[in-house]
């Protein structure tokens, strides 16, 4: 596989093209990549009330339903969104995860996983208090994606 980067000057926008025979598993995955580091820096708009937010999506630790709110979950505060569950995870970057019917995780944050074999296994983040519940339907592909996580590093 040949990489090349061609700098053009008078482009209004960064472009990333992907010149490939076919779609294989290892096509799919840089693009995956690529997709992830552009959309961990862009900026969401989250709220507090009648106040705006804009923070980037690596400094939320988890999304989670109740009472129909979406709430955002970041290490020293919280926030709400208008989009849904089913939502978020379509328009999230790879390193999110579904983890229960009621929450979406980043992986890129867990600390800690307190295993529970007959109900919610419990995640922990590194400098704050805030946990969030992983259902036991989800428990599985969550280990798997980390240990994924950890061979490509």
């Amino acid at each position: 596989m040949k990489i090349k980067i061609e700098i053009d000057e008078s482009l209004q926008e960064d472009e990333v093209l992907i010149r490939c025979r076919g779609l294989t598993d290892e096509v799919t995955q840089i693009q995956k990549s690529v997709s992830d580091v552009v959309n961990a820096g862009q900026k969401y708009v989250f709220y507090k009330g009648t106040t705006e937010y804009y923070l980037q999506l690596d400094d939320v630790l988890f999304f989670q339903t109740e009472d129909d709110v979406i709430h955002v979950h970041t290490k020293d505060d919280m926030y709400e969104t208008k989009y849904k569950l089913y939502q978020l995870e379509e328009m999230l970057p790879g390193f999110f995860m579904r983890i229960s019917k009621s929450a979406i995780l980043n992986t890129n944050h867990i600390y800690s996983i307190s295993r529970n074999l007959t109900a919610s296994s419990t995640v922990t983040f590194a400098g704050t208090h805030k946990q969030v519940f992983v259902s036991r339907y989800y428990y599985k592909p969550l280990i798997s994606k980390l240990e994924e996580k950890r061979l490509h590093q």
